[in-house]
């Protein structure tokens, strides 16, 4: 509908049991490849090369709230007007610092996730949580670190990297100001060189202000992403300026190679520049070398040089090889400095008659969007949790995710080139200001070796800049944005997600046209504009309430039939069109999960939304089936809803079933109800009375079954079970287990309404650091050992310390409410591996 918008709309109050979902046994398949996957991520292309060094900064941190109207509850930061007169002022920024009754944190870290619900209504796209200067007592964060600089790093440049922080930071070393930021995505670093003592403590201290959001969600607060120490030579190379373009000619692939070296001496240097081409083994499979060029002090020289990589396997979505670039800088022979990242080799192509093409061939985008949070850890996704993520939009067929509506963490983007998830890259800023054009150039060159990435998006939903008042400035704005992309990175078109009509505005400068929503939009466009590729930016819209099957404004709940908000569409209601046409190369449903803020289609006590396909745990609902049917090639067949009716006795139940067989067969109680023809990117459905006892759906192709599905009535909850992705994880300090909890009847199967509270005891060598149960109404704490059961699941998250053994895991009921639940015990082995470079607790801090 034009004009309303999920923001619009934010203020109004307008699955069966997934423990049995598809999923599961794509974890199972998965749990190798994952394993195998992060460990090449941490040990390759997240590794320093030497004589470059690059520690891991995230252990043993303090943390404590400040105020951000009262300075005496602030360290007294701001008590007058002096704070940044003098260089070296600052005594809570120093070593000596008592900090004794701070709390001990690990990073990444979001304090947002652990604060109580408010009932404030303005807090509502934000999640309920108290954060604004509305509330100072919990919207400023502190963080302290003591560590160490030997000195033998006498010489050596000494940086501090954020991939990102939430949102407003101050940054000091010793007690003296180095420098701040102001946006809660992208990156951002100091070097702090001339403020270290080598030989001795030195301490890092942040102020970090989430009173201000970047965006219109739950975006967390504090260090929620990776922080490093970085150490190089004086001459290095520059960051993020080392890239590798490809170029497939026949068999084999073209390489365009080039970095920036730079100059932090104070004499000119004559340099070269080598680069190294691995493939997945680690074999060498091309060199080159960039002329030596001198390099003036203070100065930065840009090296080009071109190699063949003979035989290329190309990066796809069934097959996502990956080859590692390593560059390195040498003077008289030595190596000065060096780094190495990951690249793909492919094509990927738009166009407007026949849809998108990767490697050549017609690929639809089957896409969803999706914010950066998960149930139990906020925003502060241990970088396991990236890959789960995709595991479980993967097991619905999904083949493409949009970032949402800003830059992506690092794990993210590498989650989805490991594992061939392509990707919609997205800047929070629609914006041609110094601070939007350098969040956009920040973005495209941090990931434009990045194979997954086929679009930058510079925005979303910026209706003054596209049909209102400031289409004209926004035509500027677009235009100034996408010259950028392409300079810096010429092989991508660029877009934006546009609620409009696309006929004026920011579209007129974009490469590719996104519609967001108005499915009466595209096809008309195509018409006038034959010459544009088309695609959807943001689809669907649909909203359920995972395992409810009718919608109730009393309870929150919505339908996981054919719940949709006025401007969207169902799942077939959307595909239907993307998937039905041939010029449209598809696009991206909102959302793949669930996410914390915009409590849509209700307000309090709703506290996250509904348009997941799976929950916040990344539990599916039924949807998660339809687009398993369609997008997936092998047969399916799922049939809902859940068969335990206890009270509805010979009333009409709806029985849908998704399934991609030609026709489908409904058992009830083991007597055919029926043969239906499925019709084409949609489902079948009768109306049945309700007895006790199962249905069964039969999937059937050229009449023999091909697929089944079957829902049985349970007896009452009489046991816990706790099952895990896998059994054996890192023991790193990083790596985490994804724990089910369901309740089972006295014959082992789950209960699908089951709403029992289940506590949990943890012991040995790991930590529980996060819980949830998928209910968008559920306001329990995501941080306490304990959390009902919705609709049948929860979800645990543990994570592993740096000591080889076991986590032990025990799950008991809580409460009384006239049943007993027999406990479950579960064990994870922690394997020893080598954990990566981190900076070192100094002793007595």
């Amino acid at each position: 509908m034009p004009g309303i918008t999920r923001r619009s709309l934010l203020s109004s109050g307008v699955a069966l049991s997934a423990a049995t979902f598809a999923s599961r046994s794509a974890f199972a398949r998965a749990a190798a490849l994952l394993a195998a996957d992060v460990e090449k991520a941490h040990a390759g292309a997240l590794a320093a090369v030497a004589p470059r060094e690059k520690y891991l900064f995230d252990f043993d941190w303090k943390f404590t709230f400040g105020n951000g109207n009262d300075p005496s509850k602030d360290l007294g930061f701001g008590i007058g007007q002096g704070d940044f007169s003098k260089t070296g002022d600052f005594e809570f920024a120093k070593v000596k610092y008592d900090d004794a009754s701070w709390s001990e944190v690990n990073l990444p870290h979001d304090w947002a996730v652990a604060l109580p619900f408010v009932w404030d209504n303005e807090q509502a796209s934000h999640g309920f949580k108290p954060l604004g200067r509305r509330y100072p007592e919990t919207s400023v964060g502190w963080y302290r670190r003591v560590f160490e600089v030997p000195e033998t790093d006498k010489g050596r440049r000494l940086a501090v990297e954020f991939d990102g922080a939430f949102r407003s930071v101050l940054v000091w070393v010793n007690g003296c100001f180095i420098g701040r930021n102001d946006n809660g995505y992208a990156p951002f670093g100091f070097d702090i060189t001339d403020f270290i003592e080598l030989g001795k403590p030195n301490c890092i201290t942040l102020r970090v202000d989430a009173a201000f959001g970047d965006g219109w969600f739950y975006e967390g607060a504090g260090l929620y992403r990776h922080v490093w120490l970085t150490k190089t030579d004086a001459l290095h190379l520059g960051k993020w300026e080392s890239f590798v373009r490809s170029e497939v000619k026949g068999s084999d692939a073209a390489l365009t190679l080039e970095t920036v070296v730079e100059n932090e001496g104070s004499a000119s240097e004559q340099a070269r520049v080598t680069w190294t081409i691995k493939d997945a083994d680690g074999k060498t499979v091309a060199t080159a070398e960039a002329p030596a060029q001198a390099v003036a002090a203070d100065g930065k020289t840009t090296f080009r040089t071109t190699a063949n990589l003979a035989g290329a396997k190309l990066w796809s979505t069934e097959e996502p090889n990956l080859y590692t670039a390593v560059a390195t800088v040498e003077t008289d022979g030595k190596a000065r400095d060096a780094e190495q990242f990951t690249f793909g080799v492919r094509t990927a192509k738009f166009t407007a008659d026949k849809g998108f093409f990767l490697n050549g061939k017609p690929l639809k985008i089957q896409g969803t969007c999706n914010h950066q949070d998960h149930a139990g850890v906020g925003a502060a996704l241990p970088d396991r949790l990236q890959y789960y993520r995709v595991a479980v939009l993967q097991g619905m067929g999904c083949n493409a995710v949009r970032t949402s509506h800003n830059m992506p963490t690092p794990e993210w983007v590498e989650a989805c080139d490991r594992m061939g998830m392509m990707m919609m890259c997205e800047t929070r800023q629609m914006s041609s200001s110094p601070e939007g054009m350098a969040q956009l150039e920040v973005m495209v060159k941090r990931y434009r070796n990045s194979p997954a990435v086929i679009i930058w998006s510079i925005g979303n939903e910026e209706g003054r800049l596209q049909n209102g008042p400031m289409a004209e400035e926004g035509l500027k704005i677009g235009t100034a944005m996408v010259r950028r992309c392409h300079e810096l990175d010429p092989t991508r078109v660029v877009s934006a997600a546009v609620n409009g009509d696309n006929e004026q505005g920011v579209s007129l400068a974009l490469d590719v046209i996104g519609f967001n929503y108005h499915q009466e939009f595209p096809e008309k466009y195509h018409r006038e504009h034959p010459e544009r590729a088309i695609y959807g930016s943001e689809t669907s819209s649909a909203i359920s309430t995972r395992g409810e099957y009718s919608t109730d404004p009393k309870r929150n709940t919505v339908n996981c039939y054919d719940g949709v908000v006025p401007w969207g569409a169902t799942p077939e209601g959307w595909w239907t069109l993307y998937g039905g046409q041939e010029f449209l190369a598809g696009g991206f449903a909102w959302t793949g999960f669930d996410y914390r803020g915009e409590p849509t289609p209700y307000g309090w006590p709703s506290v996250n939304s509904q348009f997941g396909i799976v929950d916040m745990c990344g539990f599916p609902k039924d949807y998660f089936y339809y687009y398993k049917a369609w997008w997936r090639r092998e047969p399916a067949v799922h049939v809902f809803p859940h068969w335990n009716w206890h009270g509805r006795e010979g009333e009409e139940i709806a029985v849908w079933v998704y399934s991609n067989a030609d026709e489908v067969e409904l058992l009830v109680n083991g007597k055919s109800v029926g043969r239906k023809k499925v019709p084409s990117l949609q489902h079948v459905e009768w109306k049945v009375k309700y007895e006790p006892g199962a249905i069964e759906a039969r999937g059937l192709k050229g009449g023999k079954v091909v697929a089944t599905d079957r829902r049985e009535t349970t007896g009452d909850a009489v046991a816990i079970r706790i099952t895990a992705d896998r059994t054996e994880i890192d023991a790193d300090g990083e790596d985490v287990a994804m724990i089910t909890v369901e309740a089972l009847d006295k014959q082992g199967r789950p209960v699908p309404t089951a709403d029992n509270h289940i506590g949990f005891k943890v012991s040995g060598e790991g930590k529980l650091i996060g819980v949830g149960n998928g209910d968008p109404n559920c306001q329990q704490s995501d941080k306490e050992p304990k959390r009902s059961l919705f609709n049948g699941l929860a979800q645990v998250i543990l994570q592993s310390t740096k000591r080889p053994g076991e986590i032990r895991i025990e799950a008991v009921k809580e409460g009384w409410d006239g049943a007993e639940l027999t406990p479950a015990k579960l064990t994870i082995t922690t394997k020893r591996v080598e954990p990566r470079p981190a900076v070192a607790r100094v002793r007595g801090t």
